[in-house]
């Protein structure tokens, strides 16, 4: 097949794995990733707490996204960053990222998952096309310009997520 009918022999392949935080080697290669993620616009978080992935394009480390239990909003995770090295744009690496925060957040028995953007048109894409909705929290955390993600993913109260619990 060739690129207009959707041929993956040209795409390169990437391997989203989760990683360990709390390993030293693991947290450095996150905070490089960082750096060359956020150029300093957004402070370094803490690798030792919630869940981080690391998306690697062979061996190379080209992405990485975390998560930790909101502390806004009940019964949620909150993505708290995803960052995709520039040359590796437009291969739906943030999506993908955030499919597997979602599965993990599903395990951890979360109902929703929350996250903000600002100033990232390209992000805020990003989370319309995995399905998020713009909400306005009660207690704004971040910036007045600052857009709130929210996505409902499961429920605490079925395994299946089929019989949704009102919260």
């Amino acid at each position: 097949m060739n690129r207009c009918c959707g041929s993956t022999a040209e795409r390169p392949l990437y391997r989203i794995r989760e990683v360990d935080g709390q390993d030293d080697e693991v947290a450095d290669m996150l905070a490089v990733l960082h750096r060359l993620t956020f150029f300093g616009g957004a402070p370094i978080p803490r690798f030792d707490w919630g869940a981080w992935w690391i998306a690697y394009r062979e061996t190379i480390p080209v992405a990485f996204a975390g998560v930790v239990p909101s502390t806004h909003v009940r019964s949620a995770g909150y993505i708290c960053r995803v960052g995709v090295l520039k040359p590796h744009f437009g291969q739906q690496l943030q999506l993908r990222l955030m499919r597997a925060i979602e599965l993990r957040a599903r395990r951890n028995g979360w109902c929703s998952m929350v996250s903000d953007t600002t100033q990232n048109i390209p992000s805020a894409n990003n989370f319309i096309r995995a399905g998020y909705r713009l909400f306005q929290p009660r207690y704004p955390w971040a910036y007045p310009d600052t857009l709130y993600w929210r996505k409902f993913i499961g429920s605490v109260s079925s395994p299946h997520g089929t019989h949704p619990k009102r919260l």
